[in-house]
């Protein structure tokens, strides 16, 4: 009886050994397949995203070989294009200079009849009605007008050499070594020589008054704008104010960003009272020059490439800048404004 209720006896210690060694070894089994799995995973998920870096790797070099291809090829066609004129854009040239020759020649002898008379008493505008019969054929476009002082810059005369090489030496420095952080109102763009050929042109050719062609985007020529700007900067500092004329509020609105972009200036610098003012309507930008004038200062009037003509209140003044598109592009865009 008493043998009966006596409790089962505990499996023997080396029985326990054994089962306690084998749950180890299964539970090491396990860790190590779990660990295995892990790391296969890593290594799938390492390897697709290193497919997927290379993917983007490829259509970035293609798409940089295609931006590349693209760049040489508008470079040449703007070599190609540009190195010579069309005969139907000499054609408009030289009618342009035709009627700037006729219509200006009293303001030439209205401009040479000032200087006789004291600045303090020297009217606001003048208007010769009578037509300048004692005038010479060989008399050339005066870089002044009826109602600037003396002091505006005219780059065509033999007086003002030393600006000349002022000029000369800033095309070169802004060609060969151009500082992309300068400071502002300084060139701070890749200025090629396409560019400084249309600079030059307009200061020794022109004298600082005349149109240019066009160099195919709005981009482009705001860079050569932004060179005569930085340019005149550093001959006349603070005197100097930009009137940017254009029919559209988002030409206006590209001119205002590629000038900060080429060089460095605010919004705070841009306003009617600010180092450059922008216009939808020459009459408005001809009351501002004027006034800019008044005041001993030089206004720069810069007009866009989508301007078709050129206003005579715009022309009365010592500088002005107009671009001029192929006569091809001028008429797509007269197209695709009708077809708008």
């Amino acid at each position: 009886m008493e043998s009966s209720s006596l409790p089962p006896l505990p499996p023997e210690p080396e029985a326990l050994r054994q089962e306690i060694m084998q749950l180890k070894l299964e539970k090491g089994q396990l860790l190590e397949q779990q660990l295995q799995q892990t790391q296969a995973k890593i290594n799938q998920l390492y390897q697709e995203d290193i497919q997927q870096l290379e993917e983007r790797k490829k259509t970035l070099q293609i798409s940089v070989e295609q931006l590349e291809r693209r760049q040489e090829r508008i470079q040449t066609e703007m070599r190609s294009t540009f190195a010579g004129a069309s005969q139907e854009l000499a054609i408009r040239v030289q009618g342009f200079k035709e009627y700037l020759v006729t219509s200006l020649q009293d303001v030439a002898l209205a401009a040479e009849q000032l200087e006789l008379i004291p600045q303090a008493a020297a009217p606001t505008s003048t208007k010769v009605s009578a037509e300048p019969k004692s005038a010479p054929k060989s008399t050339p476009i005066p870089t002044a007008p009826s109602t600037a002082a003396s002091t505006q810059p005219q780059f065509a005369t033999q007086s003002f050499q030393e600006e000349t090489r002022a000029i000369r030496r800033l095309l070169e420095q802004y060609r060969t070594t151009p500082n992309y952080y300068g400071p502002s109102w300084q060139l701070r763009r890749t200025f090629e020589p396409i560019h400084a050929d249309r600079v030059a042109k307009w200061f020794f050719n022109l004298g600082g008054r005349g149109a240019v062609r066009s160099l195919g985007t709005r981009l482009q020529n705001i860079l050569v704008a932004s060179a005569v700007i930085s340019i005149l900067n550093e001959l006349y500092g603070d005197r100097l104010h930009a009137l940017i004329l254009a029919n559209a509020p988002e030409r206006l609105g590209d001119w205002r960003r590629g000038l900060q972009d080429c060089l460095g200036v605010e919004r705070a610098d841009f306003g009617p009272d600010q180092g450059i003012a922008l216009f939808e309507s020459p009459e408005s930008l001809a009351q501002k020059a004027d006034r800019l004038i008044k005041d001993d200062a030089i206004p720069l009037i810069l007009l866009d490439d989508s301007e078709e003509t050129v206003s005579l209140s715009v022309l009365q003044f010592p500088l002005w800048l107009a671009f001029v598109p192929e006569p091809q592009l001028r008429r797509e865009r007269q197209q695709n404004d009708w077809f708008e």
